[in-house]
Order: C-alpha cells, then sequence, then structure tokens
C-alpha cells in the first residue's frame, strides 16, 4: 500500500485541564495536558481512522476560521 501525507486542520481548545484537538474534516478528535500532547493524540487517532476509512487523495486546506458574535438569552 502506498502511503502519502494529507494536509487536515485541526481546532484546539482548553477545556478544564485538558487541551482538545478536533479535526476539522473528519469527526475525530483527542486530548491531551498540552496542545503539543493534544495534536500529537490527534495526529495517532487520525492515522488509526484512516485504517478503516478510504483515505481520499487531497483535502481542502483553505479552512476560513472567523469569530463570530450570538447573542443568547
Amino acid at each position: 500500500m502506498t502511503q502519502h501525507a494529507l494536509h487536515i486542520t485541526a481546532a484546539v481548545t482548553h477545556e478544564d485541564d485538558w487541551y482538545v484537538a478536533r479535526c476539522l474534516q473528519v469527526e475525530v478528535a483527542s486530548q491531551g495536558k498540552t496542545i503539543e500532547e493534544a495534536l500529537d493524540n490527534l495526529r495517532e487517532a487520525l492515522e488509526l481512522y484512516f485504517e478503516d476509512e478510504p483515505a481520499p487523495e487531497a483535502y481542502e486546506t483553505d479552512v476560513i476560521t472567523a469569530p463570530i458574535e450570538v447573542r443568547v438569552a
């Protein structure tokens, strides 16, 4: 099997004592005590995910992130 690299975007949030890293292209997330640990754990989780799921040739790499204001009651 030929291996190739996918360029995937992650969002990292700080939740309680953990950093949570979420992949924006597929529903995979992981956590760690540091940002680096959370991203390393996410990378490992994604590698395991793509063992069972077909890896696409490429993902869109232009992810637009923007803050939004939401009013709640």
